[in-house]
């Protein structure tokens, strides 16, 4: 396929999305059907959709209409982009141009020019006051892939010359002693012997950062309550040497978690029905996930006030569940990926409102601008042990 051909595909994809599809299934859709695109077309074209779907507002505005076509147009105008040496027709290339095309667009404003739905801008500007700009800057832009070294098959520096055979050059990252930051090479890593072998994970920086503040001590009986893929179970297992217990709402979510423990070495066991006494209890609650909107920019849009509050409610629900499996002197560890105050200290306060004695021993809120994925985490025990 041809650069323009791309442009092409994604802007009719990005027509199927708008129509009410969800991504991942418009863009198999066309995968299936375009059984001629090569894998490098597949991923450009990919790379083209999600571009779109992370400047979905200002793109059009930009680009003078709510179309697939007019998003790719402004997102060539953002990038300084000549659109004419693009869309010229040739190849199966977009359309060259109209006159009205030309002179349509205009530049962004308000919460457009922040890529954020209108009703959602006063809980960003609440929530991150003056790091508001940077954080929307950073949420309309690809986000950066990490691993996690598995430090129960080897060091970080081992990790990194074992992926470098395979051609993928790493970074250790400042947010987790196990953070690799990937700087070439990414869409090699699930083919890599490190990662087939459990050397290595896929894990955000500040997700892994949020794992290693866990107080977790030799011998503790461990919950992961919303485990969902695993992820922060494995890391808690690989610091803990010892049986990390998983569960979730959705066992589907946790279909693929035993083999990765077995590839990773760690101990897991899967439960349906949690029962205590726990010493500690993660709950990495559902959320907006405003904080890795940059990786699934389409919940962005799909995120409504009604579905919002619902989600508000659910976290409240889970800590209050969480709560009673933890034993007198457990810590209750309330996690999110969300920017927003409302699912992140405001609910911790809400919490301790409904259950008094509760104490929080730390905190702390990860920004997309800090260079890894947006996440909250809040570690509490009960005050009134005597």
């Amino acid at each position: 396929m041809t650069p323009g051909a791309r442009l092409q595909a994604a802007a009719e994809i990005l027509d199927r999305i708008a129509a009410g599809a969800a991504a991942e299934q418009a863009l198999l859709g066309w995968s299936r059907a375009s059984r001629f695109a090569g894998s490098k077309d597949r991923a450009a074209v990919r790379d083209h959709v999600f571009d779109a779907l992370r400047r979905w507002r200002s793109s059009a505005v930009v680009g003078g209409a709510e179309t697939g076509r007019a998003r790719i147009l402004g997102l060539l105008r953002q990038a300084g982009t000549d659109p004419d040496t693009l869309f010229d027709g040739a190849g199966h290339a977009p359309a060259p141009l109209t006159e009205a095309e030309r002179d349509a667009g205009a530049m962004p404003d308000g919460a457009a020019a922040l890529d954020l739905p209108d009703w959602l801008l006063p809980v960003f500007e609440t929530s991150l006051g003056p790091c508001l700009p940077e954080v929307a800057e950073a949420l309309r832009h690809r986000a950066p892939v990490f691993l996690r070294v598995n430090t129960m098959l080897g060091r970080r520096e081992a990790a990194q010359a074992a992926l470098a055979l395979d051609g993928i050059e790493t970074a250790p990252h400042p947010l987790a002693d196990t953070a690799l930051e990937v700087t070439s090479g990414a869409r090699r890593v699930a083919q890599s012997r490190a990662y087939a072998e459990g050397l290595v994970e896929l894990q955000d920086a500040a997700s892994q950062a949020v794992c290693a503040a866990l107080p977790l001590t030799p011998g503790a009986r461990v919950l992961d309550y919303c485990a969902g893929g695993g992820g922060k179970a494995l890391a808690m297992a690989a610091r803990l040497r010892g049986v990390i217990e998983a569960h979730d709402a959705d066992p589907r979510r946790m279909s693929d978690l035993p083999a990765r423990a077995d590839r990773a070495g760690a101990r897991l066991r899967v439960v349906s029905a949690p029962m205590g006494p726990y010493d500690l209890v993660l709950c990495d609650v559902p959320c907006s996930g405003s904080g890795a909107w940059r990786r699934s920019p389409e919940g962005k849009w799909r995120l409504t006030p009604e579905n919002f509050a619902q989600t508000l409610k659910t976290q409240a629900q889970i800590l209050d569940e969480a709560a009673d499996l933890l034993a007198p002197s457990g810590v209750l560890a309330y996690v999110t990926c969300s920017v927003l105050t409302p699912e992140n200290a405001d609910q911790v306060a809400a919490f301790q409102a409904r259950h008094p004695g509760w104490q929080v021993e730390d905190s702390r809120q990860f920004l997309p601008s800090d260079g890894a994925d947006g996440f909250y985490y809040a570690v509490m025990r009960r005050g009134d042990l005597g």
